[in-house]
């Protein structure tokens, strides 16, 4: 599915509200554009209109000088009595206009305009991703963004899968192919919450999915295991010798400056960073926080605490995708959420789109012009596509390493080998082999041209009949496209596709002058 990424950064020493907002991801080579801007005053004047119609707490001051006053009100006019429901869809749309078009502006709407082109004539949506690095910025509605009045918010939208991102992660861990879902739902303190309601609901529409329309073999089957007010130990021991691919958590939640606190039990806590680690462990693909603020940085003094939100945080340490609460959620709104998305995700949908359906049933339930369906917030990891589990329809069965020892053990090793004099000889791993610039990868070309994760080598067991087969493909995740592989016709350059690999094969990572690495299978 082709990617569209943008990040938005303040511009330290040009000012106080000066921003650079630019491409980090394009589906074309030219599509990598940036654009220097200045924030505007009347973007600050709706957002705190809307703070002071919707937010269920004290919001946070986004401009520099570390001031938190009150500015004029925008000029919608004051609701008539018995008329607030028009004022606030009023409202919700000059926020969401006026955040589009400070985004948009300029060679940023060619870019995104193309790259849902270039989607289109490949008869799928376009993903994308907004990577907000200002930590001042991250309080903000960005799901609810639309171009004009009529159209539909990018988070609603029928043609792009919308998620939140950041650049600074950990590699993803090996994840596995699964075909069930298997998940885990912890059930923390709280005097407020009906947690065994809440975990009774979950798990009846887990089992009801399906049922009732009669096509229960398009389904996804599904095991749920509740733990109820664990201790950390238990709850680390769980996910660590237990194969989960989804975590649910429900109970109180604080924003803190390592990822906010969860409340297990009575006077026992986690912090996003302990929690992050236990869940990338397992390998891990999806964690739901049904609790308050998870997506929210925490604040001094209405400043924002870089990397401190828990979406963010988890996503740093590597959780592929992470859904948290912009803001307070009323326990109905969040059953609602919850029912549509576990619904979405049995019947094996990406992450991201079986979100953009949750968030649908939200506004339906709740309307346009409240702010249930601007609460959830989704991140993904850079370099995860979203898939949870595999398609009902895909005809290759792969299986994971350890399945069948004695087939596993007959498979002939495959290695990268450098052709220049006195060069390495890299082994690749059974999964995924990641090759870049730092020292995080398996493969390090310490190269100016390559980049921080330039590539990776996609090891498949496949069965075909009752043979196994293994298969290896590159994808370029390359800043500029800049991976090439030999071919009958000469080098040909990789642009963030996946391309099978064939022993003998010759390989280029950075510049096409650098040096030439080739693909082997040992007994070929």
């Amino acid at each position: 599915m082709p990617s569209l990424n943008l990040a938005i950064a303040r511009l330290i020493n040009t000012g106080t509200d000066n921003f650079a907002i630019w491409v980090v991801k394009a589906p074309y080579p030219s599509g990598y554009v940036l654009r220097d801007c200045v924030w505007p005053v009347e973007l600050s004047q709706v957002w705190q209109e809307w703070q002071q119609l919707f937010a269920g707490h004290s919001g946070l001051n986004i401009s520099s000088k570390g001031t938190h006053q009150v500015n004029p009100p925008i000029n919608l006019g004051s609701p008539p009595l018995g008329q607030t429901s028009i004022y606030s869809v009023r409202l919700m749309q000059h926020l969401g206009i006026n955040l589009w078009r400070w985004v948009f502006d300029g060679p940023i709407l060619g870019s995104l305009e193309r790259s849902r082109g270039i989607a289109m004539g490949q008869h799928t949506r376009l993903r994308f991703r907004l990577e907000i690095r200002d930590p001042d910025l991250i309080a903000l509605p960005w799901e609810i963004m639309q171009r004009e009045p009529g159209q539909s918010a990018m988070s609603l939208s029928q043609d792009l899968l919308f998620s939140r991102t950041t650049s600074e992660v950990e590699a993803l861990p090996y994840l596995r192919a699964d075909r069930d879902l298997n998940i885990l739902l912890v059930l923390g303190h709280d005097e407020n919450l009906q947690l065994s309601k809440e975990a009774a609901i979950l798990e009846q529409t887990l089992s009801n999915t399906g049922q009732v329309g009669g096509n229960f073999n398009a389904y996804a089957p599904c095991k749920v295991t509740t733990l109820l007010q664990p201790t950390p130990q238990e709850l680390i021991q769980e996910l660590e010798t237990k194969a989960y691919n989804v975590f649910f958590y429900a109970g109180h939640g604080l924003p803190g400056p390592d990822g906010g606190l969860f409340f297990l039990r009575s006077g026992m806590t986690l912090n996003g960073i302990e929690l992050a680690q236990a869940l990338t462990r397992g390998g891990l693909k999806l964690a739901v926080f049904n609790a308050c603020w998870g997506a929210q940085p925490a604040a001094v003094n209405h400043k924002a605490i870089p990397a401190s939100s828990l979406a963010e945080v988890m996503i740093r340490h590597g959780v592929p995708a992470v859904l948290g609460m912009r803001d307070e959620i009323a326990d109905r709104e969040s059953r609602s959420f919850i029912q549509s998305l576990a619904e979405a995700l049995r019947s094996r949908k990406p992450i991201d789109e079986a979100v953009a359906e949750a968030r649908q049933q939200l506004l339906t339930v709740y309307k346009f012009n409240q702010p249930a369906w601007t609460l959830p917030v989704l991140y993904l990891h850079p370099d995860f596509d979203g898939e949870l589990i595999k398609s009902f329809d895909e005809g290759i069965t792969e299986l994971p390493d350890t399945a069948i020892p004695s087939i596993n053990s007959s498979f002939a090793r495959a290695c990268l080998r450098s052709l220049a004099p006195g060069g390495k000889t890299w082994f690749l791993r059974s999964g995924v082999t990641r090759i870049g610039r730092t020292k995080d990868n398996d493969i390090v070309i310490p190269e100016p041209s390559v980049s921080k994760r330039h590539a990776e080598i996609l090891c498949r067991n496949n069965l075909t009949g009752n043979t196994p087969v293994r298969t290896y493909y590159l994808q370029d995740f390359s800043t500029y496209g800049t991976t090439w592989c030999s071919s009958p016709n000469g080098w040909q350059q990789i642009l963030r596709e996946e391309v099978p690999l064939q022993s003998g094969m010759q390989l280029k990572f950075g510049s096409s002058r650098g040096e030439t690495w080739e693909f082997m299978i040992e007994d070929s």
